[in-house]
């Protein structure tokens, strides 16, 4: 997860004012199939131009779900919510993204092209980590979770920041931004989010 993203929860929790008419809350989960920006439509094309199918890492791994099931953990976590909850939903086991492609060749009727099967149909090729890239993806960072009165979502205990203190610290953000003074950017996004680690 990254460190941006941890810092629009911040700001969702320190939104959440208690009595407020406007109930706050967060849901983290994994990646979506079928969704925008998932791996499977972009193998479903790479498959059907005959290949390769790009992948980063022959060991990455992944939490998957369907739409509908997270459409609906959705809305059960919005009844849920108490204001600046952060929930987390159940995503199974994760898959090896690896496996995934395979078996997406494998359903389309073809083979794959591998050194002991030159004669295949459809290689894979890896391309490296990107920048920042993890090979597990964690759902949590430093928090425990707690279940909640649904058995597939539970409530994380992530530490916040009072708005008093992160309005301040954004403002200043901002500006180092826009000046694009990269290493004060990343040291006060270092100070916000004490738990993520600066890729060299």
């Amino acid at each position: 997860m990254g460190a941006s993203k941890r810092v629009a929860e911040l700001v969702i929790q320190a939104s959440a004012t208690p009595g407020a008419s406007t109930r706050f809350a967060m849901v983290r989960f994994g990646n979506v199939l079928g969704s925008s920006g998932s791996v499977v439509p972009l193998f479903r094309r790479q498959i059907a131009a005959g290949g390769p199918i790009t992948l980063t890492h022959p060991e990455i791994i992944r939490f998957f779900m369907t739409i509908p099931e997270a459409a609906q953990l959705v809305l059960q976590a919005a009844v849920l919510s108490q204001g600046g909850d952060l929930f987390l939903l159940e995503m199974g086991e994760p898959v090896r993204i690896k496996h995934l492609a395979e078996q997406m060749v494998r359903l389309s009727g073809l083979t794959l092209r591998t050194p002991a099967h030159p004669g295949g149909d459809i290689e894979i090729v890896y391309t490296g980590l990107r920048p920042g890239e993890k090979l597990f993806e964690e759902l949590l960072i430093d928090a425990d979770s707690e279940p909640t009165s649904h058995p597939l979502i539970y409530r994380a205990k992530e530490d916040a920041l009072p708005a008093a203190q992160l309005w301040p610290a954004l403002d200043q953000l901002q500006q180092a931004i826009a000046e694009q003074r990269v290493d004060d950017s990343l040291a006060i996004l270092s100070a916000l989010v004490p738990e993520w680690r600066r890729s060299a």
